[in-house]
Formats: C-alpha cells, sequence, structure tokens
C-alpha cells in the first residue's frame, strides 16, 4: 500500500527563481497583496516549473521584497507566501508557524460548543490556493493549485497536528484531479482511518454532517455559521423559508431553535435529503418541510399561494465567476429581494445573502436597499454581516460574505 509520501511524486524538486516585476506589480506585492500576474513579469528564469521558489527583487535596488511560489499553469503566475518585512527560510518550520498562526485566530470560535472550523482559508492565511476544514476529529485539505505538490507532506503533518485531527482526507480540484503529477486521487484518506465518509459535527451546539469524500468542497459550507446561529436564537415559534437551503444549515438551526414550520428550497433532491438527515440529528417539534425546484420559480409559485412566512432566508450560489457575470447576477440579486419581500409576512424578517466576490459588499447592500425601497412597505436594515471569524480576510478579492437582515414593519 502506498503511503501518503509516495502519493505525491515530487521527484521533481523545487528550485529558486530570481524574479523583477514592472512597477504596478511591484507596488502590488509591497502592499502585501498575495496574487502576481503573468503580465507584471519583465524578468525570470527560463526554466521555472511550478512549484518554484520566486524571489521577487525590487526593480531598482535589487533588495527581495517578496517570495511566492510560481504557477506555470495559471494566470495568476506567482502565488506570495511571504512579503519581505521580515527574513524567512521557506521549510517545514516556515508553514508549521503560519498553521500555528491561524489556528490562534480560531480560539474565540474554538471556546463555543463548535467542533467545525476552517484552519486555513487560502490566501488570507498566507496558503493560496489550499483549504484545510475540520468537521470534529477529521481534517479535510483541498488542493486547488500544484505549486503545494513539493510542500505538501510536511504541511498536511503539521495540519494534522496543530489541528489534533485523527484523520485526514485529501479533496482535489478539477484541475488537480486531471493531473499527472501526483499519485493523489479525490477523496484519499491519507492519514488514519475514515469508518464512514459522512462525518458528524457541531455548530453552535447544532449537529450536522458532511459528506467529507463527496460532498460539495470539503463536504459543507462553515462560512455562513455566525448567520445561521443568529436566525436560529430569531426563529422560535416562528415559520420560516429557506431558500437554496443545500443541506439546511439555517433550516436546522431554526428547527432547533423550535420553529413552529420551516420549509427548505433546493434544486437539489440528495442536497434536501441530507437537510432532512441533519434535521433529525437534533431534537425539534416542528414541521420540516422540503421543495425541490428551481428556486425563481419555486418562489413565484408560493407567492402565487399566498404563503407568507415570518423569516425568509435566500441565500444563492456564486451568480458572477467571472467579470463578465457581475450585471446579470446583481439583476438576480434584485429579482431575489423582490420575490424574498413578497414572501415575508407582516413584522417579517428578511435575510439576503452574496456569496460572489465579485459584486462587492457595498453594491449589494446598496441594489438590496434600491429594490425594497420600490415595494410599497415600510422596512428597516437592522444588520449588515460579513465573514465568520475562521475566514479572515486579508485582501480584497478575499472578501466574498455579506449578509443583510431586513425587518418589515407592516
Amino acid at each position: 500500500m502506498n503511503t501518503f509520501s509516495d502519493s505525491i511524486t515530487s521527484i521533481y524538486q523545487p528550485k529558486r527563481l530570481a524574479i523583477k516585476l514592472n512597477s504596478k506589480g511591484e507596488q502590488f506585492v509591497i502592499k502585501g497583496h498575495p496574487w502576481v500576474f503573468s503580465n507584471s513579469i519583465v524578468k525570470v528564469n527560463e526554466d521555472a516549473k511550478t512549484g518554484d521558489l520566486a524571489i521577487i527583487f525590487s526593480k531598482n535596488k535589487n533588495r527581495v521584497i517578496g517570495l511566492g511560489l510560481f504557477d506555470a499553469k495559471s494566470p495568476i503566475r506567482i502565488k506570495m507566501i511571504h512579503n519581505a518585512q521580515t527574513k524567512a527560510v521557506i521549510n517545514a518550520d516556515f508553514f508549521h508557524t503560519k498553521i500555528e498562526k491561524a489556528y490562534a485566530l480560531r480560539q474565540e470560535l474554538l471556546t463555543t460548543n463548535t467542533n467545525s472550523y476552517r484552519l486555513i482559508f487560502g490566501e488570507n492565511d498566507g496558503f493560496p490556493g489550499l483549504i484545510a476544514d475540520v468537521y470534529a476529529k477529521v481534517l479535510v485539505v483541498k488542493l486547488y493549485s500544484e505549486i503545494w505538490l513539493p510542500y505538501l507532506e510536511p504541511i498536511v503533518h503539521s495540519l494534522q497536528q496543530v489541528s489534533n485531527s485523527e484523520t485526514v482526507v485529501m479533496r482535489l480540484s478539477r484541475n488537480l484531479q486531471n493531473s499527472n503529477n501526483h499519485n493523489l486521487n479525490d477523496g484519499d484518506v491519507i492519514y488514519g482511518v475514515l469508518e464512514d465518509e459522512v462525518v458528524q459535527f457541531i455548530e453552535h451546539g447544532i449537529n450536522f454532517s458532511a459528506n467529507v469524500i463527496k460532498g460539495h468542497k470539503t463536504g459543507y459550507f462553515l462560512d455562513h455559521r455566525e448567520n445561521r446561529r443568529r436566525v436560529g436564537e430569531l426563529s422560535t415559534g416562528k415559520k420560516v423559508l429557506d431558500v437554496f437551503s443545500y443541506a439546511g444549515g439555517f433550516s436546522v438551526h431554526a428547527l432547533a431553535n423550535g420553529a413552529d414550520e420551516v420549509t427548505s428550497l433546493d434544486i437539489s433532491k440528495q442536497a434536501l435529503d441530507v437537510a432532512r438527515d441533519n434535521g433529525r440529528l437534533n431534537d425539534y417539534v416542528g414541521q420540516h418541510k422540503t421543495i425541490s425546484g428551481d428556486a425563481f420559480k419555486e418562489m413565484e409559485a408560493l407567492i402565487k399561494k399566498a404563503k407568507r412566512y415570518d423569516i425568509v432566508v435566500i441565500d444563492p450560489p456564486s451568480f458572477a465567476k467571472q467579470q463578465s457575470e457581475i450585471e446579470l447576477a446583481k439583476k438576480k440579486y434584485a429579482q431575489l429581494a423582490e420575490l424574498g419581500e413578497k414572501l415575508t409576512a407582516k413584522n417579517g424578517l428578511l435575510v439576503l445573502a452574496s456569496c460572489s466576490s465579485r459584486v462587492l459588499a457595498q453594491s449589494f447592500f446598496d441594489l438590496n436597499q434600491r429594490v425594497l425601497n420600490a415595494q410599497t412597505r415600510l422596512f428597516e436594515t437592522i444588520l449588515k454581516t460579513k465573514h465568520d471569524i475562521d475566514h479572515p480576510v486579508t485582501f480584497p478579492e478575499g472578501a466574498y460574505l455579506k449578509c443583510g437582515y431586513y425587518r418589515f414593519l407592516e
């Protein structure tokens, strides 16, 4: 049987590259931005390969301004891992220190009744193209870039050690799954034993489960944790609609907090099955209904039936994965806000969320305000939230999640 070491064909040993950038690229690095695009590079070794350590020198004074990892296949040609304000040796200790720092940032969350969290949030924790999520005693590492292959073994060892996980699962993005530069498979258990691919965990005292082998991303979406807790606490005795419910995050918190009735709406029947299963992991007496179908059409159908809910949560997937989709995304968000208003009862709460990083928070909140102002009912904006504590944001593009709470006064 292959060991984890055997699975990474890091036969290729990374070398050092001397890099020089144009003025714009240099300024981005000096300001701490983690991305260097190919069109910013004016000088690089001819034999540069993915995973090589890129040492970036200033254009004029020839001093080191940053260290990154070279990615030959991406327009983001260098992913930064260190700025040159302090000296660094890129080795196992360097990565271990970064992981310990990331873990320390999560301590406030881990004092709550929660054993699921994002330990590494890509660029924002100094690991561009790498995500590490913990579900109870299972650590799930997801790779989005080959730059990490030469360094992966000590990094995974440190992640397991710092998180005190008993099992480590490797998940791979589609481009990594199609790569010939390693022997890893998506869903490989690379450390410990996984008795069941569906792992149970706790989020603010509520029981959930995630399929860490086949589930989307690493198995669950941890970023909305604080919003789910808040909506749950507001749901006692209420009738709740959870649109784009996926595995029932908002729904289950509402049920566990004593909601009278919760309706989970999602296009995926499989996701709704998981939502029902997650609900059953907790004690609740309310009714859990599910609707499978296109959210826009199903919401319109509910409006025609004169359905109204005390709390309506609308948390769609990303509508703008590229620049050209931004305007269409905004139209969809506007449509959802309008539909949501019509489904929200008198004195009810409408919760609107976006995970499209290309639609900026201010733009999203302004759009919601404009759409709701155009309706005939009075409302007040009671809260605007962003990422939870385990999703720190250290550069503009790292901020994607935003959520607005709107209370109708009539």
